[in-house]
């Protein structure tokens, strides 16, 4: 690999890049809004370690986070944003990029 692409490769949005982040925003980017017990029991987080990642993204801008009540029983909506649905296209753009030049190089 060339220079400029090893530090292309650097280049990554690394909140989204992490891989318990990832897994939340792919989830999220294939549907309207999901629950927090959806999202748990889909990535296999802790309810701390899930509710951490979101803190992140949420802080990021990346996802809406509603909480609200059915019955008395609190629920957790999760959404992403329009900047969230971009860096999450940015960052599978990107991730195509970096295959497809590695690809091009071992021709």
């Amino acid at each position: 690999m060339a220079g400029e692409d090893i530090r292309n490769m650097l280049d990554v949005d690394r909140l989204v890049h992490e891989p318990a982040r990832l897994a939340i925003m792919t989830i999220l980017y294939t549907v309207e809004a999901a629950d927090f017990l959806f999202l748990k029991r889909q990535t296999g987080l802790t309810k701390g370690n899930l509710s951490s990642h979101l803190s992140r993204l949420e802080g990021a801008g990346y996802v809406a986070i509603e909480k609200t009540f059915e019955g008395k029983i609190p629920r957790t909506i999760c959404r992403l944003t329009d900047a969230g649905r971009k860096a999450f296209e940015d960052y599978r753009d990107w991730l195509k990029n970096a295959i497809k030049s590695t690809e091009s190089k071992q021709k």
